[in-house]
């Protein structure tokens, strides 16, 4: 897709938590450079670039896009304003890297997929759980037959959502918000990931127990089928303290139980159980977003491809957004292929 070598270099679209707290750093270790970052406000950004060492700040994302020496733009600003900034980078001539949810519904997140495909350039989702070494490890597991015919599977995402990035995900639909768009998209994710099957329908109820405002949920309890008959239960939620995530996978031959693992952390632990007992699977763990990022500039160069493409960003979008059409309608929703 590129012949140049040598590192990328980024501008960021978005001073945002996950921006700062990881992704600079992750660009860093993947031995890459944040060049320019962009904000709707001045002075965040250039708050944002004094801190990390960038050398140029704007509010304004043409300034940033028209800049030659970024090649790539990650994009973290909210929900409702990934479309038109990634069809804007695709015109630029922007390599994207976006945040999940990809877009606020299907038919604009195939737009991004398309307009980035006439442009020759590389979209990539950044579902960071697919980088994660436990994830890694029920995948294959789960394709070398570890626990036979895969029959069920649990993903409980239930956590506390830390006051400093409650805001906009708990009060304003319009940016977003909900856990099922911040959430559910990255569990149907890792479930797609880790069984290599597709969701085909869904039924859920939604919960807004005390964070959520503004007809937003802020818990959500979920079935879905996949395409080869497995039933899948996601919890999700932004209120409940002092839990431990996990993914079950229950196979007719054994069952895999991961703990600790919805996580921006690398951390985490996978027990195996068969007919010899349980044991655990050794991880080689990793920073997820550095490995994201390697992998994205990997794509970049024309080797491989990201850990989750623009199309990996439809397909998970169109299963969480079946997930809340049920929990609205109170029926039970297919899923587009």
């Amino acid at each position: 897709m590129n012949d140049r070598q040598g590192p990328v270099r980024w501008g960021f679209i978005g001073a945002s938590t996950i921006a700062h707290e990881h992704m600079v750093n992750a660009v860093r270790l993947a031995g890459h450079e944040v060049v320019a970052i962009a904000s709707g406000s001045h002075a965040r950004a250039a708050q944002f670039a004094a801190e990390h060492g960038i050398p140029f700040a704007t509010d304004s994302v043409d300034a940033l896009l028209a800049r030659p020496d970024v090649e790539a733009v990650y994009i973290s600003s909210t929900n409702d304003r990934h479309c038109a900034q990634v069809l804007a980078a695709a015109a630029a001539g922007k390599h994207v890297l976006c945040e999940k949810p990809l877009a606020m519904d299907v038919p604009d997140a195939q737009r991004m997929v398309d307009a980035c495909r006439a442009a020759g350039v590389l979209l990539g989702t950044n579902h960071h759980l697919r980088n994660a070494a436990t994830h890694r490890a029920l995948r294959d597991l789960v394709r070398a037959g570890a626990i036979g015919k895969p029959l069920f599977a649990r993903v409980h995402h239930a956590v506390y959502l830390r006051p400093l990035v409650q805001g906009w995900r708990i009060h304003d639909p319009a940016a977003g918000g909900g856990v099922i768009r911040d959430i559910v998209v990255h569990d149907v994710d890792a479930l797609r990931f880790v069984l290599g099957s597709e969701p085909q329908e869904a039924v859920a109820m939604t919960q807004s127990a005390y964070l959520a405002t503004q007809g937003l949920e802020d818990g959500v309890m979920a079935v879905l089928r996949f395409s080869d008959g497995l039933l899948a239960h996601v919890h999700a939620a932004y209120t409940t303290r002092n839990t431990v995530t996990s993914i079950e996978i229950l196979g007719d031959q054994g069952s895999l139980v991961a703990r600790d693992v919805m996580t921006v952390q690398p951390v985490g632990s996978v027990m195996l159980r068969d007919a010899d007992g349980e044991r655990p699977v050794e991880l080689a763990q990793e920073n997820l977003y550095a490995r994201g990022v390697a992998l994205f500039a990997s794509a970049l160069r024309g080797q491989g491809a990201p850990a989750a493409t623009g199309e990996d960003g439809v397909r998970s979008l169109a299963a969480a957004l079946a997930v809340a059409e049920s929990a609205q309608t109170g029926q039970r929703v297919r899923i587009p292929a």
